[in-house]
């Protein structure tokens, strides 16, 4: 791919094994690094070359920007992919990429620290037409509080500004239940984020969890991909996603795409990103945040317009145009993703870290399967517990979830506690089967 030959990937897990492939398919070297307790795993045996970063914890490795970046220098790499979490938002580790004359697969830093902090990200929509849900900018004054609360109106959500990833959101009910947690809320959004500013934000009940995809380039050009619905959470934690949302009304659907679309070009963005909204029962819908890379769900975008999302991504930072426009993508079939993770349900999902003693994959038309692990490798207890992601695509929702309960009859794992049983009998649930839940339908579920 010309003017990229070598790429850092700055990632462990199935994330890791994804960019890798999508680099050897464009005839590009990969680059793994790992940590201590990464040593022999999947995505090291696969790279051209790997490179050892620091000890198992995540600080002293994949969230060690000297580390990666002395990484790519002895790796001689042009080009350092973050894939998603640990530093792929950062827009300090994107500046010190630049600086060092390597190119960033990702948004500008800029960008990155726009989007990264939610109340900036909320005045960029607000300044793209793009409609918020009603709240504040950063606030940490108490007084200031409990003036602004009663506005916006109870139940609302307190918000860590520099959270992500469905972290620092509390609830509260009224004005003493958030000036109690108010301390608390900000001394932990100072530990997790670094930065302890905080706002607030209307709880929207019973709200529908959609997203959606856009691609971007440095020539003026932006896309969208169609929409996917992440309703299905734990403390919101996705554990099932879906392409394209469920009995969204088309103009909805087309307003959805339009303003995330509208938001990138607002913003300059660049590379690959996704919008989150917020969306009601009347179709209402409220933008929340933008998740500035590559997401955990792209496989089900892939699996219903045919595109390589990856691969998109790395000849946009190769300084070419989209190879897409807007009327050239297709929306076909239906597709579900389930994440399975390492966790024991009946033991409130705690981590059951260990070593995969068995590991029976699934297989058959329209089934995909993303994973970083082999039988025999560990489920380490220094970073998230994903075993694998079944991605299931049908002619419609039907064949879709047919297919998921397929895969999922023949998915077999043993050595640790996993979420199985639990999606084997969320797939079956004929309210989630039968039409859209909401974003705390599980948890109302689950007791």
């Amino acid at each position: 791919m010309t003017g990229l030959q070598r790429v850092l990937v700055a990632n462990r897990g199935e994330i890791a094994v994804r960019v890798i492939r999508a680099c050897h398919v464009a005839g590009l070297e990969a680059v793994a690094v790992y940590s201590d307790a990464d040593e022999h795993a999947r995505w090291v045996r696969m790279a051209d070359d790997a490179v050892h970063i620091g000890r198992s914890a995540a600080q002293k490795s994949y969230l060690d920007s000297d580390a990666l970046l002395k990484a790519a220098r002895t790796a001689e790499a042009d080009a350092v992919h973050p894939g998603y979490g640990f530093l792929s938002e950062n827009g300090a580790f994107a500046r010190a990429i630049d600086e060092a004359g390597l190119v960033f697969i990702g948004p500008r830093p800029s960008v990155l620290e726009q989007m990264g902090d939610k109340a900036a990200a909320r005045s960029a929509a607000t300044a793209a037409g793009v409609p918020v849900v009603p709240g504040t900018d950063p606030i940490d004054n108490p007084e200031d509080v409990a003036r602004l609360a009663p506005e916006i109106g109870f139940p609302l959500l307190l918000k860590a500004s520099a959270g992500g990833g469905g972290r620092g959101i509390r609830p509260v009910r009224d004005v003493d239940e958030l000036l109690e947690v108010l301390p608390t809320a900000q001394a932990e959004a100072r530990s997790a984020f670094g930065d302890p500013a905080i706002y607030l934000e209307r709880a929207v009940p019973q709200a529908r969890h959609v997203e959606v995809q856009v691609l971007a380039d440095d020539h003026g050009h932006a896309v969208h991909l169609f929409e996917r619905d992440c309703s299905v959470q734990r403390r919101r934690q996705k554990l099932i996603e879906e392409a394209p949302a469920p009995g969204l009304r088309e103009e909805t659907r087309k307003a959805l795409a339009s303003a995330a679309v509208r938001l990138a070009e607002h913003v300059g963005y660049r590379g690959a990103g996704t919008v989150e909204f917020l969306v009601d029962a009347e179709g209402n819908f409220y933008f929340i945040e933008m998740n500035a890379r590559i997401q955990v769900e792209h496989p089900i975008t892939e699996m219903i317009t045919g595109v390589d999302l990856v691969a998109e991504q790395l000849s946009i930072a190769a300084g070419r145009p989209l190879s897409l426009a807007q009327e050239s993508i297709e929306r076909r079939g239906v597709a579900v993703e389930l994440r399975i993770n390492a966790e024991d349900p009946e033991r409130d999902f705690a981590p059951t870290p260990g070593e995969i003693s068995e590991l029976r994959l699934p297989g058959g038309p329209g089934v995909r399967v993303d994973t970083g692990i082999t039988q025999g490798d560990r489920i380490s207890p220094f970073y998230d517990s994903l075993i694998t992601k079944l991605i299931c695509w049908g002619d419609d929702r039907d064949q879709a979830y047919a297919r998921a309960r397929q895969a999922l009859a023949e998915f077999h794992v043993e050595g640790v506690a996993s979420t199985t049983g639990l999606h084997r009998r969320l797939v079956t649930d004929p309210e989630l089967t039968a039409g859209p839940v909401h974003s705390t339908w599980l948890e109302q579920r689950l007791g």
